[in-house]
């Protein structure tokens, strides 16, 4: 008995995670960038290390955007880092909207941190996810 081929065409709804992810991703990168920038032109740097800070959204936004790309090709190893970067960024919406007063960053961040979870917990990405272990998902809901 064989087994059934694994269906390798990725899903919308990862693909649009992907997409989500991965702008979240350069979005950090670029607030390094501009921290960098910042540094090197003489801000004031005994408050807080510009640098520092920069190397930090360098390295996590770096893995969110590699995260993004992955998903968007559909690599099902990103799906992990996404979800965990989404349920981090989650608080940092909730502290825009009340805590720095900044609602309309609270908002879209909220906005694209939910769609990109309910893309990644929808029913088409999480078939997908179990494709990969060679169960095709419609004989699983036969049996």
């Amino acid at each position: 008995m064989s087994t059934p081929p694994v269906r390798n065409s990725t899903p919308v709804t990862v693909r649009w995670a992907g997409g989500l992810v991965a702008l979240e991703g350069a979005v950090a990168v670029g607030v390094a960038a501009v921290l960098v920038i910042r540094g090197l032109l003489g801000h004031d740097q005994s408050i807080a290390s510009g640098y520092g800070t920069a190397a930090w959204f360098a390295i996590l936004g770096g893995g969110v955007l590699a995260a993004g790309i992955a998903l968007f090709l559909g690599r099902r190893w990103g799906r992990a880092i996404a979800i965990v970067a989404q349920l981090l960024l989650l608080p940092v919406a909730w502290a825009l909207l009340t805590d720095s007063h900044q609602p309309v960053f609270g908002v879209l961040l909220a906005l694209v941190v939910i769609g990109a979870l309910g893309c990644l917990f929808s029913g088409p990405t999480s078939r997908w996810m179990e494709a990969q272990y060679g169960q095709d998902p419609e004989e699983s809901e036969e049996s």
